[in-house]
């Protein structure tokens, strides 16, 4: 992992998750917005994993249990997948603020993963 971008990705998912619970506690249904606000963070959890897979072969090993890792990583993938769906589903306020939630979710998920990468040992 990156340092740098780990942080500029919870960062995008902390203002997601804000986004999104805020329009939904507002009343406001799933639109492009909040869609594509959780797409984004989907989008920099492929590149993170992308990232992943490539940095032990160029000299950035995790310094803690990579199986960890990489089942929060799946996980974190699947997360932003299943809330879109969701929204497209049921087109209700509710659904909007599962968004924020589940952006909120990956933004600790994230952190998680950078202390695992970075500084847990094994």
């Amino acid at each position: 992992m990156i340092f740098w971008f780990s942080y500029i990705q919870i960062a995008v998912a902390l203002l997601a998750g804000l986004f999104c619970v805020i329009s939904g506690f507002a009343g406001r249904t799933p639109n492009d917005f909040t869609l594509g606000s959780t797409a984004l963070v989907e989008v920099l959890l492929v590149v993170q994993f992308v990232v992943a897979l490539i940095a032990p072969a160029v000299g950035n090993p995790p310094h803690g249990d990579v199986l960890t890792f990489y089942v929060y990583m799946i996980s974190a993938l699947l997360l932003p997948a299943a809330g879109v769906f969701w929204a497209l589903i049921d087109r209700s306020k509710w659904s909007t603020v599962v968004l924020g939630v589940t952006c909120l979710a990956i933004a600790v998920m994230v952190f998680r993963m950078n202390e695992i990468w970075l500084t847990q040992n094994v």
